[in-house]
């Protein structure tokens, strides 16, 4: 069980960011194999630029705050509302069966990327978890597969390159999708191709799926990125160290990743409110919208 200033931190996560599961951006064939050459290239180029650090370089900060500050205003404005009122209208029992239905629907990018990381036994855990939550648990709507004890556990291609021995480095804040990198930017792009349903509805399905998706999951932390965001003095430092620390951790299949905050807008998972602070390197934390 996550202690509820674990909750709090992975929640605030999810105020700045922006909808992380992706959808394709173009068409099958030849545009899409060069689309993924272009990616490999660009990461490649990229991994020189930094190895695992205790800090993230961020040479743009400036930028970045403007972009984090559009992002949060976004969220206060126009996301928050929303959510508060879906969370009004359903019990938190369908909220969790909603995410559950989309987490079940990311198998494909699981599978790949962990075939990609050489994890065999994990490759196999998620196909048995794909196959019961989809059949017993009702198009995954109930995660059946965890009361047999196959346990959740997420990869993206951002992960693979890491492991690859691609580097962070330079911290990026994006609009609409909030903390990322070159290396998890890219691997955010290759994702989508992977992300099989959209190739098989229209357009404005997807954009309503999407927004499905946006929403949940932000009426799942409401009251999380709240306390989150009232506990923070400088908000947009605290979401940067908070992001890397949860990459590195991830990359490195540390205990200390969460199984289901991939998809949580910031991953504050890995530290602590009451040493929030001593955390982030001595930097004051407090600023932060959603990544699809």
């Amino acid at each position: 069980m996550k202690s509820n200033g674990e909750r709090n931190l992975e929640a605030a996560h999810h105020d700045a960011a922006g909808p992380r599961m992706g959808h394709p951006i173009m068409g099958r064939g030849c545009g899409a194999f060069a689309f993924v050459c272009a990616i490999l290239l660009a990461s490649v180029a990229a991994a020189p630029c930094a190895h695992a650090t205790d800090d993230p370089a961020d040479p743009i900060e400036g930028i970045n705050r403007s972009v984090f500050a559009f992002n949060d205003a976004l969220d206060s404005y126009l996301l928050e509302p929303v959510a508060k009122g879906w969370d009004f209208m359903l019990p938190d029992p369908v909220l969790r069966s909603v995410d559950n239905v989309f987490s079940n629907a990311r198998y494909p990018i699981d599978l790949v990327n962990m075939l990609l990381q050489g994890e065999l036994r994990e490759s196999g855990v998620a196909t048995g978890r794909f196959v019961l939550n989809t059949t017993l648990g009702m198009a995954g709507m109930f995660d059946i597969a965890a009361t047999a004890g196959l346990e959740k556990h997420h990869e993206d291609f951002g992960q693979s390159l890491g492991v690859w021995g691609a580097g962070a480095n330079p911290f990026l804040m994006l609009p609409f999708l909030g903390p990322s990198n070159p290396r998890d930017g890219a691997g955010t792009l290759a994702d989508s191709l992977l992300t099989v349903w959209p190739y098989f509805v229209d357009t404005y399905i997807t954009w309503g799926v999407g927004t499905v998706y946006v929403v949940n999951r932000r009426a799942m932390v409401l009251d999380e990125v709240a306390a989150a965001k009232e506990s923070s003095l400088d908000y947009y430092s605290f979401v940067r160290n908070a992001y890397h620390q949860h990459r590195r951790a991830e990359i490195a299949d540390s205990p200390e990743s969460s199984e289901d905050n991939e998809e949580d807008l910031y991953y504050f998972d890995d530290l602590d409110f009451d040493d929030s602070e001593e955390s982030l390197g001595g930097h004051d934390v407090g600023g932060g919208v959603a990544s699809y």
